[in-house]
């Protein structure tokens, strides 16, 4: 198979370029409006981009200087959740703003008691009237203190099995009763919050998709989240990757340690099985199918390679490796020392390494759940071999 992208003389990159001569320096609201900030999203938000199309386009802004508005979670999981089930009042409010990077959205789905099983979730949205009154507590929550929307999930039929009688809100976050609280991580940065809902008042228009039908856009939500997680840089698609690590070794001479070489030589194996993984992730999207499995794979992957990445780094700064400040993303004294302390967090967020290799076991490879409830064995001892 060819992975090689089209040439220079392509129509398709002629255009990007074309249009980059006209917008030098684009704002992110020219980016939206001419559909380069999601492309495989269809017409007007995006250009009904195919793969190859979507690929051109990063590549030519990525070279003509140009980086699309930051709103990881709006863009990678709250839009294509309201482009896929969004009333059209929805998508003509939210979706420009949001590509633009003018609204900032967080992701209110994680409880104290509900991570990694979200089904468990105790928030609940009570109808009174035209509006949901909710109550609960959320944690985990990127960019809270920032945001302008968040995507909800409240429980709205408690006698309802955990996976149904859930709905799926868009919660604007200046709304009376809701308090948020930043969680100081051993960075020195507060990346997460705690977020507490108390008698909120939410329009029933906010709601996308039927009631008590959320579990299933939550299900899309999420799958869309592993992709974004999983794509980018090595911290969950911020900070340095590691052809960023790869060109500071061959900058500085490279290293002749063969352990050393051999973990880089890793690293680069890892970075292109993600990007050839990342392309099946980006077709299965442009075909208008909902992420699948092959997103728990690809997070996996992509978890387990940042930490390599940040992991390296450390060791290759040897002593100066324990020395360095904790400053944002981006600056060079600190994101690398930045990068390593967060690096524990990449697989636990989006659901855990062991979460995503169940979802792997049971959706690829066919495994049934691991234990036999009617039995009350686990699937191991029901199916252990006999003693040679």
């Amino acid at each position: 198979m060819d992975f090689e992208l089209p040439g220079d003389e392509d129509p398709r990159r002629i255009a990007v370029r074309d249009w980059l001569r006209q917008n030098p320096a684009p704002s992110g609201r020219q980016l939206a409006e001419a559909g380069y900030v999601a492309p495989h999203w269809p017409r007007p938000w995006g250009v009904d981009a195919d793969p190859i199309h979507q690929l051109l386009i990063d590549e030519e802004l990525r070279r003509g200087g140009v980086r699309p508005p930051m709103n990881p979670i709006g863009i990678g999981w709250a839009g294509p959740t309201i482009v896929h089930a969004g009333t059209d009042e929805q998508k003509q409010r939210h979706l420009l703003p949001l590509l633009a990077g003018e609204e900032l959205w967080c992701q209110l789905f994680s409880e104290p008691g509900a991570g990694s099983d979200l089904a468990n979730l105790a928030t609940r949205a009570a109808r009174d009237g035209d509006e949901y009154v909710v109550n609960g507590q959320k944690v985990w929550t990127s960019l809270a203190q920032f945001a302008a929307y968040g995507i909800l999930l409240a429980r709205t039929d408690p006698q309802a099995p955990k996976h149904k009688g859930v709905s799926y809100f868009i919660c604007p976050m200046g709304t009376p009763g809701i308090e948020v609280r930043p969680i100081v991580e051993m960075t020195g940065t507060a990346m997460f919050n705690e977020v507490f809902l108390t008698d909120v008042r939410i329009p029933v228009a906010n709601r996308v998709g039927a009631e008590n039908e959320g579990w299933d856009l939550a299900k899309v939500t999420l799958g869309n989240e592993r992709v974004s997680l999983s794509s980018g840089g090595a911290l969950w698609g911020n900070g340095p990757d590691a052809m960023d690590l790869l060109d500071l070794v061959r900058a500085a001479g490279g290293v002749t340690d063969p352990l050393l070489r051999q973990r880089l030589a890793s690293l680069f194996i890892e970075s292109e099985l993600l990007r050839l993984i990342r392309l099946r992730t980006v077709t299965a999207r442009v075909r208008g199918e909902r992420p699948g499995p092959e997103a728990s794979v690809r997070k996996i992957r992509a978890d387990e390679h940042g930490q390599h990445i940040m992991g390296l780094a450390k060791d290759l700064a040897g002593p100066a490796g324990m020395l360095g400040g904790t400053g944002p993303l981006g600056t060079e004294a600190g994101a690398w020392s930045h990068g390593y302390l967060f690096a524990p967090a990449l697989t636990i967020g989006g659901g855990t390494g062991e979460v995503q290799r169940n979802i792997v076991a049971e959706r690829v490879l066919g495994l049934p759940h691991d234990v036999d409830v009617e039995a009350g064995m686990s699937w191991s001892e029901t199916h252990r071999r006999p003693a040679r």
